[in-house]
């Protein structure tokens, strides 16, 4: 079986390789917030990434505050795994990559909080940028969540 693969991005079991340095991002929740910040991918170790963020939050009121985030991303077969940074960590998802039929190298996921269910996808594009988007939703969540980064030079 052929790996999946894009130009840019090279192939799907290579993408945490691809991923290390530094990226802005913007991050729109629908009707709730924004953020724009940077987010940061270095190499524990051979297989896994730590991945940071940090950026400005503007709230729907107009309140803006600071807000960061950390995972852990790891090498698998054909694409990775975020896990939460936590001692030990837990698995939020796992990620298959494949070519879509738009040219972009994507994957999606679903994990399950309590009663919260989180549908991730993963968006690798043709110009090298990647887009996450999350939808949450159950009787403590009710949002969608795009996040655009672009890679700083």
């Amino acid at each position: 079986m052929n790996e999946a693969t894009i130009d840019r991005w090279g192939e799907a079991s290579k993408i945490t390789k691809k991923l290390v340095g530094s990226w802005s991002f913007n991050r729109v929740i629908e009707g709730q917030a924004t953020m724009q910040g940077i987010a940061t991918f270095a190499p524990l170790d051979r297989e896994r990434l730590a991945y940071r963020e940090q950026g400005q939050l503007r709230l729907a009121n107009g309140t803006i505050v600071q807000a960061e985030r950390e995972y852990v991303f790891s090498h698998s077969d054909g694409g990775f795994k975020v896990f939460f940074r936590e001692d030990p960590p837990r698995l939020f998802h796992e990620i298959s990559l494949s070519v879509s039929s738009g040219g972009e190298l994507s994957g999606y996921a679903r994990h399950l909080c309590r009663r919260d269910e989180y549908r991730s996808a993963y968006m690798f594009l043709p110009d090298g940028t990647f887009v996450v988007r999350h939808v949450a939703s159950g009787p403590s969540k009710d949002y969608t969540m795009n996040t655009t980064y672009t890679r700083l030079s």
